[in-house]
């Protein structure tokens, strides 16, 4: 009879826990999700080949990411995560910090750390928000306006712009729809909720604001249903 001998495999840690999260159905998206790891070296951003591992809260994570034989002289890294999913664009900065355009992935610092003693500090879940893209997937029935962000300074159009409408229920309860638009500026976005009603006036309003970074914004106003089928254009300014 074979005996199985005890086997001790060495703890790994994971500094980082990202949850995608669908913002347009408000759930936790895993599948067709992918996400590439970059490591800041000598001024440049080089390509990791460490894939991410999904657990079974649909949490990615990268064990044993910064793990040495000897940690002590080595300094903390600056790494990112780049995030792709079908019909939605990733939304890289964090809750509660300015938007930028420019954010090209989450950011983070890694520790080394050895068998002995795990990476210092707690590791919180982080979520990444998808945002929908134009080609986002919106199921039957959704309303949505379309259009362009654009430059008029530089005559170029805003990739990566964030687009957002904001209003009230007859509740009261607040609501907010968001969208990104592509690397050609273009966009797509829900509004399930019902607009402004002017006395008097039919049809609903909604304001538009399009933002490149802090300082540069811009902002439409549209009417449903009559300018549905337009391709709405919000011109991106310094303010």
């Amino acid at each position: 009879m074979s005996r199985f001998l005890p086997v001790e495999l060495p703890p790994l840690y994971s500094q980082v826990w990202f949850v995608p999260y669908d913002e347009h159905t408000r759930r936790v998206r895993s599948a067709g999700v992918a996400v590439r790891l970059d490591r800041f070296t000598d001024g440049v951003w080089l390509p990791l080949e460490d894939q991410a591992v999904r657990t079974p809260s649909a949490a990615l994570v990268y064990p044993g990411l910064g793990r040495r034989a000897d940690p002590s002289a080595a300094e903390p890294e600056l790494h990112r995560a780049r995030f792709a999913a079908a019909g939605c664009l990733p939304l890289y900065p964090a809750d509660g910090e300015p938007f930028s355009a420019a954010l090209a992935g989450v950011e983070f610092l890694v520790r080394a750390y050895d068998d002995t003693a795990p990476p210092a500090g707690t590791t919180r879940p982080r979520p990444v928000r998808l945002l929908p893209s134009p080609a986002y997937p919106y199921g039957p029935g959704v309303r949505t306006v379309s259009g362009v962000v654009h430059d008029p300074v530089a005559g170029v159009p805003v990739g990566n712009a964030l687009v957002v409408a904001e209003g009230r229920t007859r509740e009261l309860t607040p609501w907010r729809e968001r969208a990104l638009t592509d690397a050609a500026g273009f966009f797509r976005l829900a509004l399930r909720w019902e607009g402004v009603r002017a006395d008097g006036r039919s049809g609903e309003t909604f304001r538009l604001v399009a933002t490149e970074r802090p300082g540069r914004t811009g902002a439409l106003t549209v009417r449903l249903p009559d300018d549905a089928a337009r391709r709405h254009v919000i011109e991106i300014r310094e303010s």
